[in-house]
């Protein structure tokens, strides 16, 4: 089973790209980000012609969070707990039923937190700290459970071509990488470095200043995945080439493959 995630960043914009990527890649479930439009504006049909059922969390112009699946959904739950004064769309959750059980899978979209002066800073900081609740009381299930998305965070100085830029950044504060790192720690494997310690593994480039041409990146997308999913993790990649194509996103698609049959 395929599994992906890719922030798409508006999907009326890359709504042929997206197709252009499905049809070659095949992913049995897609995590997105930014879709940008409402639930009624999302463009249903065009996935569902591709054999893909639809769940969508959106809000108009900025963040929205989708998953596309091959597989029915058994449930589909919408926003982060823990905050009821959150009303941003950056949270999705479904339940499929695979042979080996219930498989759990979340298309999130953390929180920017810029400039980290800022009440956006402790909101992304507050989110983290939900996530990680949220983490510890689904690992409690003991069943395979991806977390996928956009997560705004440089976890190490090996996920930035240039890191002396990113210092003073919301994605590379020591506070936020600590977060991280404690959601990690709660018994999560990040799909990208249980394969590889290389540099150079990015998945966003800046629009501005040359980013896509110097290869000037960074890696902010993850999959991180339960022991239940580790277990059964068979190989990972990041569509790289996408960055390339005709209006692009600023991020490109990661990938996992799991041992997992279909029910």
């Amino acid at each position: 089973m395929r599994i992906a995630t890719w922030n798409v960043n508006s999907i009326k914009q890359r709504i042929d790209a997206a197709r252009t990527w499905l049809a070659a890649t095949k992913p049995d479930i897609v995590c997105l980000q930014e879709t940008k439009c409402p639930d009624e504006a999302f463009p249903r049909l065009e996935f569902e012609g591709l054999g893909y059922n639809v769940a969508v969390h959106g809000q108009k112009a900025f963040n929205g969070v989708a998953i596309l699946s091959k597989f029915k959904f058994d449930e589909v739950t919408s926003g982060l707990p823990g905050d009821e004064t959150d009303d941003h769309a950056r949270f999705i959750e479904a339940v499929i039923s695979t042979a080996h059980g219930a498989l759990r899978v979340v298309s999130l979209y953390l929180p920017n937190g810029n400039p980290p002066q800022t009440d956006k800073y402790g909101f992304k900081i507050g989110w983290m700290k939900r996530l990680s609740a949220y983490a510890r009381g689904r690992l409690a299930l003991e069943e395979p459970l991806i977390l996928a998305g956009d997560y705004n965070v440089i976890p190490t100085t090996d996920d930035a071509k240039n890191p002396q830029v990113w210092v003073g950044d919301a994605l590379f504060l020591p506070r936020t990488r600590d977060e991280f790192r404690t959601l990690i720690n709660l018994g999560l494997t990040d799909a990208i470095r249980a394969t590889s310690d290389d540099a150079g593994l990015y998945t966003f480039w800046d629009y501005q200043a040359g980013a896509w041409q110097k290869n000037n990146g960074i890696r902010i997308d993850h999959v991180l995945l339960s022991p239940q999913a580790a277990d059964r993790l068979a190989s990972v990649g990041i569509d790289k080439h996408v960055r390339s194509w005709e209006k692009p996103s600023d991020h490109v698609p990661v990938w996992v493959e799991l041992d997992i049959a279909a029910k």
